[in-house]
């Protein structure tokens, strides 16, 4: 059990993964509210369900809860540094899907709701997933009380 606790939150040394991932944490879990709880102009649970069945996503309850709840709490984890490698892999795969069903068609600019945004946050959450948390973060206190 030790051995897979310690794949999971293996991190390397530094400081450079800290901004990254408090940004990226914070705009992931702030999009997340905006799906899940209608927070910050977005239009909660039922109505990011009904967007998503109408535009062929189904069932929209779960992929929107789903959705929003990789965003929230995978974001949430990121800004705290606990279990960062798993939580940016789910975000870069709610990424990946968001990109290819919602915003290839139109290209790579937000201004015609394209994928550039998106693009960026599923390239930052792949270096996430190779880099680790870095030093401080709580992935690396747990990582140096397994090797004690």
């Amino acid at each position: 059990m030790k051995t897979q606790v310690n794949r999971v939150i293996t991190t390397t040394a530094g400081l450079d993964t800290l901004p990254v991932r408090i940004a990226i944490g914070i705009t992931f879990a702030a999009h997340g509210a905006q799906k899940l709880f209608g927070w910050f102009g977005g239009y909660g649970l039922e109505g990011t369900a009904g967007w998503m069945e109408s535009i062929g996503l189904a069932p929209g309850m779960l992929l929107a809860t789903l959705a929003g709840s990789a965003e929230f709490f995978g974001g949430l984890l990121l800004v705290i540094g606990l279990f960062v490698r798993p939580a940016a892999l789910i975000l870069a795969v709610t990424m990946l899907v968001a990109i290819v069903t919602v915003h290839l068609e139109n290209g790579l600019f937000m201004s015609n709701n394209g994928y550039e945004f998106g693009l960026a946050l599923l390239v930052v959450s792949i270096g996430l997933v190779f880099r680790g948390a870095g030093s401080l973060s709580i992935d690396r206190v747990l990582q140096q009380q397994l090797r004690n």
